[in-house]
């Protein structure tokens, strides 16, 4: 099976894993959970979730323990955050999108009220589901839960740091408060790094921390997620501007509307691609540390960084 075929597969098994905690829409308030599920069913490439439970199923390999269903509530968890984030970020108040993944964005659809609570309840809805991993833990043998109890605490603890205002949301108010001002180089650094760094670092984290990681290789996967989530946004910028709505499935030029600033903007398309491909060179060189061998993750991360949407 090649990549692509592999690929598709595995986003698949990602999306079924996901569709198991979609809300039922029913009662009073079941236009939040139709906004809800209208949101998570948008489409996408389920990056996050799917470097979660490949990360785990890397670290975990060599080893006897095993248990992927663990993992299932943190990856939809992870999936449902990048959801209410992309739901708040098309907002009126912050990029104004009425499009997203060829589809009309979740305010655009419901109504701008609407697309807030809806948010707000993805958000919230993402550590009530996170949670169920501790009534899995207690089907599992005595012997075994205080360790799994551990690993499930310190996995929720990166989940709520890496998607707050230490994280994504600090990342967020930073560019929001800038927007029509020219940020420097290092002030962008630091807007990616958490805007759009800090949930591809959870899911690394993550999968390698229920996966029973040394502090060493946490902090490798943390070096390879941190390389690829700034090669992932410079990429971004450049198919912000050679790439079409058709191809991308939103708007084109958004940064230029909203006059924000870019790597392509300050640097130049020519050195964003070298620094795509340098980035990208990196996090490799620090995933072959972990003496992993595990192909697909390379050929994922290759992918991720040099994609065309």
């Amino acid at each position: 099976m090649n990549f692509e075929n592999l690929l598709d597969f595995k986003v698949k098994e990602i999306e079924t894993i996901i569709s198991e905690y979609l809300l039922k829409e029913e009662g009073y308030q079941q236009t939040i959970f139709k906004a809800m599920n209208y949101s998570v069913l948008a489409g996408g490439k389920r990056i996050r979730p799917l470097l979660l439970l490949e990360t785990y199923r890397m670290m975990v390999a060599d080893k006897e323990e095993k248990n992927e269903a663990l993992v299932a509530p943190f990856l939809t968890a992870l999936e449902l955050i990048h959801t209410y984030s992309l739901v708040h970020d098309d907002l009126p108040a912050m990029d104004n999108d009425e499009y997203r993944r060829g589809k009309l964005t979740t305010h655009a659809a419901f109504g701008h009220a609407m697309g807030i609570l809806a948010g707000d309840g993805l958000l919230n809805y993402a550590f009530e589901v996170s949670s169920k991993v501790f009534d899995i833990i207690e089907e599992m043998p005595e012997k075994e839960q205080l360790t799994y109890y551990k690993r499930a605490t310190k996995a929720m603890s990166t989940l709520a740091n890496y998607a707050g205002i230490y994280g994504m949301v600090g990342g967020q108010v930073v560019d929001v408060e800038q927007s029509g001002n020219a940020l420097d180089l290092p002030m962008l650094q630091f807007v990616y790094e958490l805007k759009t760094g800090a949930l591809l670092k959870a899911a690394m984290l993550i999968g390698g921390i229920l996966a029973g990681a040394t502090k060493e290789e946490l902090d490798c996967l943390e070096s390879v997620a941190k390389d690829v989530g700034m090669a992932f946004q410079i990429q971004d910028d450049i198919l912000d501007v050679t790439s079409t709505q058709e191809v991308l499935g939103k708007p084109i030029k958004s940064d230029e509307k909203n006059e924000k600033s870019t790597y392509v903007s300050l640097c130049g398309i020519d050195f964003c691609h070298d620094e795509v491909k340098r980035l990208s060179n990196q996090a490799i060189e620090h995933l072959t540390k972990l003496n992993k061998d595990d192909k697909f993750v390379i050929q994922l991360i290759q992918y991720l960084i040099n994609r065309e949407k």
